[in-house]
Order: C-alpha cells, then sequence, then structure tokens
C-alpha cells in the first residue's frame, strides 16, 4: 500500500467527505479510499472511444457554410436569456 497526501483541499469538501463517512459509519480515510477506487474503476465506463468514422466525420467539410453571426446571436442569446424580462 502506498500514502498519498492532499494539501490545499477546500474545507467544503473535506466536510462533505466527513459527512459521507459518518453517514456509512466509516472513517473519512476509508471514505476517501472508496470514493478514488470507484471513480478510478468507473472511469473507462464513462469516456467511450470514438470510432474511426466519427473521427473522419469532423474533418469533413459541412454540407452547408457556416453562418457565423446566426451562430454568435444564437450563443450571445442562450446566454443572456436569464436577463431578459419576462
Amino acid at each position: 500500500m502506498s500514502v498519498v497526501t492532499v494539501r490545499n483541499l477546500d474545507m467544503s469538501v473535506k466536510r462533505a467527505l466527513r459527512e459521507r463517512a459518518a453517514g456509512r459509519g466509516v472513517s473519512m480515510e476509508q471514505e476517501i479510499r472508496d470514493v478514488l477506487t470507484r471513480d478510478v474503476n468507473n472511469d473507462h465506463r464513462q469516456r467511450p472511444k470514438a470510432s474511426l468514422d466519427e473521427i473522419m466525420r469532423l474533418s469533413r467539410k459541412p454540407d452547408q457554410p457556416l453562418d457565423l453571426k446566426q451562430a454568435q446571436d444564437e450563443v450571445w442569446g442562450y446566454l443572456y436569456e436569464g436577463d431578459r424580462p419576462r
């Protein structure tokens, strides 16, 4: 087994880990081991690999030219839709 020291951990994260550990009836150290183990073991399932066809599709020229003005307007509209009076 190895030892890892984590510095500069946000206090809210530490508090949440302590609460989760207490809720499960384990030490905070065990909770951290379980969280890291679960995350590392599940990492390969969360990131599907792209197929060659998907990669090649990214390099193809689009069927229609991109309207940059329209795209920019849509982005700004999305970003500021909460600021509009209703």
